[in-house]
C-alpha cells in the first residue's frame, strides 16, 4: 500500500514529506523519512486497491529559530522548528541531515519536545545513492544540490495526528578561514519549492574572537549587527510571514591593529579581468573613547509645500540630529523658503545650552512661502571655514528651486565653487514633487549621497538612519592604494564607488573592482584621524584563477553597482552608446533586471531576442536606449522612482535580494508596491520575488514587478523562451537551430543521474530549480544539454 504527503517545512529540518511504504521523503535541506505504522494483513487472494492521491494541507509551519555560537572558527548551532502534523494519523518519522558545506559537523543531536533521539554519521557514497533514490521515487530534483556530502540519519520517532511538535537539532561545526576571513553558512534556501511563507524565522549569531573582531559582513541578508566591544559582535535577523530563499552567509575577519581590510576576490575565467571585494572596518568605539570633532549643518526647506505633517516630520528630524551631536561638535540649522533663516550668524559649539536653544529654534519653524534652494546653500557653505575637520551638511526639500536661482546645474555649480572644504552634502528628496536630478547631481559634486522619502514614509527615520551612518567619523580623506608584489601598481580598475571615502565608528567601507593581474598584493590606507595622518598597509592575494563559486556573489556585487554608476552617468552627463550597451550586457548575464532594460522580462519574446540582447545587438540596444529617455524627467513620480532606484543600486551591499538592489526595509523604510507579471498570482508575488524570480522596478508607478519568466539561481539566471528555461551562460545557442549540439537528457533517466554525478555543487544546484513539466536549456563543462 502506498499514500503520498507532500509538506513543506522549513530550513535544515524537514520540507518535504513523501508517505509511502519503505520510501523517503523529500527535502532541501533535511530529508525526512516516514515509516508507516500501518500493514495490512495477508490475505490468500490479492485485494484491489484504489491509486494513491496527493494528500495537500496536511502541515503547518509555525517558527523557525536559528541560534549560533562562534568562537573564533568553531560555531556551535542550534535549529528549533514547530510544525504541526495535521494528517489523520500518527506519522512515525526519522531525519536525513545533509551536512551544511563549507564546513565539517562533528556531532549532531535531535531532540523532539525534549526528547534525544540518537544520529549517526553515514559517508558520502551512501548519502549520495539515498539522495538520488528519492529524487527518483519522487520526481523532484530538489535534493541534488546535496549529492557528494555526507548525512547524519536520525532514530525514529512518533508525532500523532493533530500533535504539533518541537524538533531541535545541535551540532558543532569546524568553519573555513580563508586568510583572515571566516565563513559561516547556514541554510535557508528552501522557499523556491514553496508558495506558503514561514509564518516567523529568527536568526541570532554570536562571535566572539580572541583577536580584535573587524568586518562582519552578510552578502546575502540585510542583518542587524550590535558591537559588544572589541571583540564580539551579535548579528540578527527577525522577519514574519517571509520566504528566506538565500542560504545564510556570514564573513568576519579578525586583526591585532585598530584599523583592518580583508580582500575577497573572484575570477571564474582567467583570460578576463577578475573581480574583488574590499572590507575595511575602523576600530569600535567603546565608551569613554575620544571622539573625533565633526561639523553638521541641517538645512530645512519649509516652503509652504511642506505644510502639515511634513514640517513636522521635519522638526522632529532636526531635533534627532541635534540631541545625537558630541560636545564640541560645531553645528547650525538652517531653515529656507524665499528667504534663509539660520539659528546663529555662525557656527556654534555643542553643549546643553547652545542644544536647547537650538531645539526652542526648531519648534518655531512652520511652512510657508516658495523654495529657495540656492540662496539655502550658498548660507550653508558660507559657514564652513576648517577644512581639518570632518563636515557634513544635510540638505532636505520637498519641491524644486521656486526663488532666486533656479537653474539646476548653476545651483549646483555654486555650490561646488563654495565648498572649499570638500564637505559631504547629504541630500533628501520628501515626496514626488522634489527635482531629483538637481539632488542627484548636487550630492555627486559635493562628495555624498542622495535618499528618497515616499509619500507617507517618515522623514525622521530616513534622516535618523543616515546620521547613525555619518555621526562618529573615525577615519576621513581616506584612500587606498593597491600594489603588486611582482608586477607594480594600478592593477586594479573600475572601483564602485570611486569617490574618496570616510571610514566611521560601527560601520563598515565596502568597495568593489576588477583586477587585471594576479598574485600576492599590499593595501594600503591613508587617511586622516583627528588632525594627523595616519597609513595602514595589509597583504591580499588576487587570485589568477577561482576553482569554484564559493565568491562568486563579488562578481554579482560589482555588476549591481556598476550598473548604477551606468546610470549616473548618462542621467547626469547624457546618452552614451557605449554605455547603454554594457548596461544591457550586465543585465542581461546577471539577472539584473532595470527600468531600462525590462524588456528582457517581455513574455513574448523569443530565444532570438536573448541572443540579441546577450551579443548588445541592435534590436535590444534601440529598446535599452529609448527606455533611458525616461531620465529626462527631473522631477514627479517618474523621476523620484528612477533615482531612488538607482541609488539603491550604487549602494547595494549584497549581492541577493532579488534585484531588489537593497532597497532598506528599515521600519518606517518602506519597499515600493510589488505587483506581478503574468504568471504569478498576487498572494505569491512577495514570496516568488524572493524565491528566485527576478524584480524589476516599474519607474512610471514606483513599484516592483516580479517576472514570471526570468529566475536569478546564485550568479546563474534563467530565461523562459519559447517554453524552454535558457541558462545565461548558454550563450547564443538556438534549440531549434543548434539541436546537433545539444544533447537530450531525460529527467530521472540513467543518463540523468550519470550527468548529476559528473556535475559540481553548482550545476547541480542549477539542476535542482527545475520543476516538474518544465525543460532546462544549459551548457555543463562545454557541452550543450536540454534536460526535458
Amino acid at each position: 500500500m502506498s499514500r503520498y504527503v507532500r509538506l513543506s517545512l522549513w530550513g535544515p529540518l524537514a520540507l518535504f514529506f513523501a508517505l509511502f511504504s519503505g520510501a523517503l521523503g523529500v527535502s532541501a535541506q533535511t530529508v525526512v523519512i516516514i515509516h508507516d505504522p500501518i500493514r495490512p494483513i495477508p490475505l490468500p487472494r490479492p485485494i484491489p486497491r484504489p491509486a494513491p492521491q496527493p494528500v495537500t494541507e496536511s502541515y503547518k509551519i509555525k517558527s523557525l529559530e536559528v541560534d549560533a555560537d562562534i568562537e573564533d572558527q568553531i560555531a556551535k548551532v542550534q535549529v528549533s522548528q514547530t510544525f504541526e502534523n495535521t494528517c489523520s494519523r500518527q506519522l512515525q518519522v526519522s531525519f536525513l541531515f545533509p551536512l551544511p558545506y563549507d564546513g565539517a559537523i562533528d556531532s549532531l543531536t535531535l531532540l523532539v519536545d525534549g526528547k534525544e533521539y540518537a544520529a549517526k554519521l553515514l559517508p558520502k557514497e551512501k548519502a549520495r545513492k539515498i539522495y538520488e533514490e528519492i529524487v527518483r521515487k519522487n520526481q523532484d530534483p530538489a535534493l541534488l544540490e546535496w549529492v557528494g556530502t555526507g548525512m547524519f540519519q536520525t532514530s525514529v520517532f512518533p508525532v500523532p495526528a493533530g500533535a504539533s511538535r518541537t524538533v531541535t537539532i545541535t551540532y558543532s561545526q569546524l568553519l573555513r578561514k580563508d586568510n583572515r576571513l571566516t565563513d559561516f553558512l547556514f541554510p535557508l534556501s528552501t522557499a523556491r519549492f514553496t508558495d506558503k511563507p514561514l509564518e516567523k524565522l529568527r536568526l541570532r549569531v554570536s562571535v566572539e574572537t580572541q583577536d580584535k573582531l573587524k568586518s562582519v559582513y552578510s552578502p546575502t541578508h540585510e542583518v542587524e549587527v550590535k558591537r559588544k566591544g572589541k571583540n564580539r559582535a551579535v548579528v540578527t535577523i527577525e522577519q514574519t510571514d517571509c520566504v528566506p530563499t538565500n542560504d545564510f552567509r556570514l564573513f568576519f575577519d579578525t586583526a591585532k591593529t585598530d584599523l583592518s581590510a580583508s580582500v575577497l576576490t573572484y575570477r571564474p575565467d582567467k583570460s578576463e579581468d577578475g573581480y574583488f571585494l574590499l572590507l575595511a572596518s575602523p576600530p569600535v568605539e567603546e565608551e569613554g573613547d575620544v571622539k573625533t570633532k565633526k561639523t553638521v549643518i541641517f538645512v530645512v526647506d519649509r516652503s509652504g509645500s511642506m505644510s502639515g505633517e511634513k514640517i513636522e516630520q521635519a522638526k522632529e528630524a532636526a531635533k534627532f540630529v541635534l540631541n545625537n551631536l558630541n560636545a564640541g561638535d560645531l553645528f547650525n540649522i538652517i531653515a529656507y523658503d524665499s528667504d534663509v533663516e539660520s539659528f546663529e550668524p555662525e557656527l556654534q559649539k555643542l553643549d546643553d545650552k547652545t542644544r536647547e536653544k537650538a531645539l526652542d529654534f526648531v519648534d518655531n519653524l512652520y511652512a510657508g512661502g516658495s523654495t529657495n534652494i540656492d540662496g539655502a546653500l550658498a548660507k550653508a557653505m558660507g559657514m564652513l571655514k576648517d577644512d581639518k575637520r570632518p563636515s557634513y551638511m544635510l540638505f532636505l526639500t520637498d519641491g524644486l528651486p521656486t526663488h532666486g536661482e533656479q537653474n539646476e546645474a548653476k545651483i549646483v555649480d555654486n555650490a561646488k565653487k563654495k565648498n572649499d572644504v570638500r564637505a559631504r552634502v547629504i541630500s533628501f528628496g520628501v515626496g514626488y514633487d522634489v527635482n531629483s536630478r538637481l539632488l542627484d547631481r548636487l550630492s555627486r559634486e559635493c562628495f555624498g549621497q542622495s535618499e528618497y522619502v515616499r509619500p507617507n514614509e517618515d522623514i525622521e527615520t530616513h534622516v535618523a538612519k543616515l546620521y547613525n551612518k555619518i555621526s562618529a567619523p573615525v577615519m576621513t580623506n581616506v584612500a587606498i592604494k593597491y600594489d603588486l608584489e611582482k608586477g607594480g601598481d594600478n592593477f586594479v580598475n573600475r572601483l564602485q564607488p570611486k569617490q574618496s571615502h570616510d571610514l566611521f565608528a560601527g560601520e563598515q567601507l565596502i568597495i568593489a573592482g576588477r583586477y587585471r593581474k594576479h598574485g600576492d598584493a599590499k593595501i594600503t590606507i591613508v587617511g586622516t584621524v583627528g588632525d594627523k595622518k595616519q597609513k595602514v598597509d595589509f597583504p591580499a592575494e588576487f587570485v589568477k584563477e577561482s576553482d569554484d563559486q564559493t565568491y562568486a556573489f563579488v562578481e554579482k556585487l560589482w555588476a549591481m553597482r556598476r550598473i548604477g554608476e551606468i546610470i549616473d552617468d548618462i542621467d547626469l552627463n547624457g546618452k552614451n552608446d557605449e554605455l547603454v550597451k554594457e548596461l544591457v550586457s550586465l543585465s542581461t548575464k546577471h539577472g539584473i533586471i532595470t527600468p531600462y532594460t525590462s524588456f528582457l522580462a517581455d513574455e513574448n519574446s523569443s530565444a532570438r531576442d536573448l541572443a540579441d540582447a546577450r551579443r548588445g545587438g541592435t534590436h535590444s540596444f534601440g529598446l535599452a536606449e529609448a527606455e533611458t529617455r525616461k531620465l529626462s524627467a527631473a522631477g514627479g513620480r517618474l523621476g523620484f522612482s528612477q533615482r531612488a532606484q538607482k541609488g539603491a543600486y550604487q549602494q547595494a551591499d549584497r549581492a541577493s535580494g532579488g534585484g531588489f538592489g537593497g532597497i532598506s526595509k528599515v521600519k518606517g523604510i518602506n519597499l515600493p508596491p510589488i505587483v506581478t507579471s503574468p504568471g504569478f498570482s498576487p498572494k505569491t508575488a512577495a514570496a516568488n520575488a524572493y524565491a528566485g524570480g527576478a524584480v524589476y522596478q516599474d519607474v512610471e508607478n514606483d513599484r516592483t514587478v516580479v517576472a514570471s519568466n526570468i529566475r536569478n539561481i546564485g550568479n546563474e539566471t534563467l530565461f523562459l523562451r519559447d517554453k524552454i528555461w535558457i541558462a545565461e551562460s548558454a550563450g547564443d545557442i538556438d534549440p531549434e537551430k543548434d539541436q546537433k549540439k545539444i544533447k537530450t537528457v531525460d529527467r530521472y533517466s540513467k543518463e540523468y543521474f550519470a550527468l548529476v554525478a559528473a556535475n559540481n555543487k553548482q550545476q547541480n544546484s542549477l539542476l535542482a530549480q527545475q520543476k516538474p513539466g518544465e525543460q532546462l536549456l544549459c551548457n555543463l563543462r562545454g557541452q550543450y544539454y536540454l534536460i526535458k
